[in-house]
């Protein structure tokens, strides 16, 4: 299926790592101009980067801390210079903790309050403007799905991934206005390389009781969620905004 993409700039947060890198490649798949933006995976976003333009593809490795309203702007003004206006943003940067809530402290929050919470809106606040200043697009949202149902030992993360449903649905409100659609993605566990932030040290046991949880008796994988974000993003779901679609394994059914 031709999801129309092609020549598309496309924007990932947290695109240097895990699911932001693979998030980032299939875009460049697909034909897209991509920008994987990072904090401190640099080496990641460089070397996708590299790989794509090698191949003839474009795409581009910028950092900024989504805490940093400079740097937010610095970044989307080097994209659009490089690559073009922003037509996609995919909101994947998320700072989270698995510990207990009794033994975590407000130097714990923080980070995830700042990053997940204050960052994302940082991010659409800014190119959201360029998305209308152009004519429009899509902004895809992933959460988790502690966000929806909650989840013992994630209760600050949860709390800020809740966050995620009422920013996506008001943007899909008043942006629709200027063109700009929004939609989340809500996930469940995801194998990438900092699964463990989520989940702990978790043993054999541990694990097995994890994967009771999920009816079909496996965590995700990348390309599990990665053809619902190309889908939204694509003009093939133009009536769609505002929703919230789990990919999640059936962890959660709500």
């Amino acid at each position: 299926m031709d999801l129309q993409l092609n020549d598309t700039t496309v924007l990932v947060t947290g695109g240097g790592q895990g699911l932001g890198l693979a998030i980032g490649k299939a875009f460049a798949a697909e034909g897209c101009r991509v920008a994987f933006l990072y904090n401190s995976s640099g080496a990641g976003a460089e070397a996708a980067a590299a790989e794509i333009t090698a191949a003839g593809g474009r795409a581009m490795a910028v950092g900024a801390d989504l805490r940093d309203r400079a740097a937010v702007e610095a970044a989307a003004a080097a994209v659009q210079a490089e690559l073009g206006p922003v037509g996609v943003l995919v909101n994947n940067a998320a700072a989270t903790q698995s510990k207990p809530f009794f033994e975590s402290t407000e130097e714990d929050w923080a980070p995830q309050i700042d990053v997940t919470v204050g960052g994302t809106l940082r991010i659409c606040h800014v190119v959201g403007q360029q998305m209308a200043a152009n004519g429009g697009g899509a902004i895809i949202n992933l959460m988790g799905d502690s966000g929806r149902v909650g989840e013992s030992r994630l209760l600050v993360t949860a709390a800020t991934r809740s966050s995620t449903i009422g920013l996506t649905k008001s943007l899909a409100k008043e942006l629709a206005r200027n063109g700009i659609r929004a939609n989340a993605v809500s996930i469940a566990l995801v194998r990438t390389d900092n699964l463990d932030a989520h989940t702990g040290e978790a043993d054999d046991e541990r694990m097995a009781k994890i994967l009771a949880a999920y009816p079909l008796r496996r965590l995700g994988r990348p390309d599990d969620v990665i053809p619902m974000i190309l889908l939204l993003a694509s003009p093939l779901s133009s009536w769609t905004t505002g929703q919230v679609i789990s990919v999640n394994g059936g962890y959660s059914m709500v």
